[in-house]
């Protein structure tokens, strides 16, 4: 496989030679931002002290951040919440947020992405189901962290973990699917029930993903179809370096994807950090907050195990062989109509830009031989693709849809 070797060790170059001048940059702020400082408060010194903490935030490493959810509230009772690793696998460590108590509730398994972001960009999603489900989630592993010992990992293979994710909970499972892994979750219970397995899961919930991409195309499904795989494998793909456990292994590195995000709406980031950039001069602390914790999560990122990457590509993105029913995988048939038995809730976003509306309810139809009974659509009115499954509108409105369908065929 032809790919770029030195990418990788280019930006680990840069980011060694940025280290000092990052960090003489954190020990002049400290002079800068000491009250005791005799020019604190003129207007140079507080333009110097802002521009040399946007300089450090944006040069910085972010590692993996904590989900932090210590407490839920259930029927009006707060409870701990407590993290417990259910089982490790290679790749992915699948998470249960315990609480203290028990309570007879649903289970549920969010099936986080693999597409760049850690798993507790979910948090919101997670802190909204938490008082009506006892939730688990997908912790995806930075695969430069994981040997080459470990063996490759693609997405039959995230198939495959989310069938013994399924036959771990003997089948009394809710499956909740957010964005990229829809396609995967939804091959994993068609190919359950294809086989027989009497483990399936009860429903799945299929969150503003790519089931049928040509379908209202946006700017990220052209992206991915107008290239050949090839340019793909050669061009964003890199090996580990030494300095990482996962040395050697080839990858789709976090920080090209985070380019590729910010590319989407640069002007927005832009913007965004010049506002942050005033916030700290006039001392808006609650602001300048608020930026930092959007940012520290926005700006974590792993890398993804180049196979899983382009498989992904060339089967949901550029062959759509889901939708157009050629979709195998390792031998198996993938096809939606093959689902009997497990309910199916598609969740869209009005104005999703990632995700074209009409996407996710492909599967519906897909899924015909699926009684209508057991099949279920909801669009939430003015939000986008993250509104979907986090902020004030998911939590009141989608939320309850989610609950009501879950209970419905639990």
């Amino acid at each position: 496989m032809a790919i770029n070797k030195d990418i990788y060790n280019v930006y680990e170059w840069n980011h060694m030679v940025l280290s000092p001048l990052r960090a003489g940059a954190k020990m002049a702020q400290k002079y800068y931002n000491n009250p005791y400082n005799p020019f604190y408060y003129s207007v140079f010194n507080r333009n110097l002290a802002a521009g040399l903490e946007v300089f450090e935030r944006i040069t910085r490493k972010y590692g993996k951040p904590e989900f932090g959810i210590k407490f839920s509230e259930v029927d009006g009772e707060k409870v701990k919440i407590k993290l417990m690793v259910t089982m490790r696998k290679p790749f992915c460590k699948l998470i249960h947020f315990k609480k203290d108590k028990k309570f007879k509730q649903p289970k549920l398994l969010i099936v986080a992405p693999m597409s760049g972001h850690y798993a507790t960009l979910l948090r919101d999603t997670i802190e909204g189901v938490l008082p009506y489900f006892d939730v688990y989630i997908t912790e995806w592993i930075n695969a430069r962290d994981v040997p080459l010992t470990a063996g490759n990992f693609d997405m039959d293979d995230y198939i495959n973990y989310v069938i013994e994710f399924c036959e771990h909970f003997k089948g009394n499972i809710h499956l909740m699917a957010v964005c990229q892994p829809v396609v995967p979750v939804a091959a994993a219970v068609a190919i359950m029930e294809n086989e027989g397995n009497k483990y399936h899961p009860k429903s799945m919930t299929l969150v503003g993903g790519p089931i049928d991409g040509r379908i209202n195309p946006t700017m990220v499904n052209d992206l991915a179809d107008k290239k050949p795989i090839e340019w793909f494998q050669q061009n964003l793909v890199s090996r580990v370096p030494l300095a990482y456990p996962g040395a050697g292994r080839s990858v789709y590195p976090g920080f090209l994807q985070l380019a590729s995000f910010i590319s989407l709406k640069p002007e927005s980031h832009i913007e965004k950090h010049k506002q942050y950039f005033n916030h700290l001069v006039i001392g808006d602390g609650e602001s300048a907050d608020k930026h930092e914790k959007f940012y520290d999560e926005y700006l974590s990122v792993m890398d993804i195990p180049a196979e899983f990457y382009l498989q992904t590509i060339k089967t949901v993105f550029q062959d759509f062989a889901l939708p157009l029913g050629k979709m195998t995988s390792r031998g198996r048939e993938v096809n939606l109509k093959n689902i009997r038995k497990t309910a199916l809730l598609t969740l869209e976003g009005e104005k999703d830009d990632i995700s074209g509306l009409g996407q996710s309810k492909a599967a519906l139809k897909l899924a015909k031989n699926l009684s209508s009974k057991k099949k279920e659509y909801h669009m939430q009115k003015d939000v986008g693709h993250y509104g979907i499954f986090s902020g004030r509108k998911y939590r009141e409105q989608v939320v309850p849809v989610i609950y009501k369908f879950v209970k419905k065929h639990n």
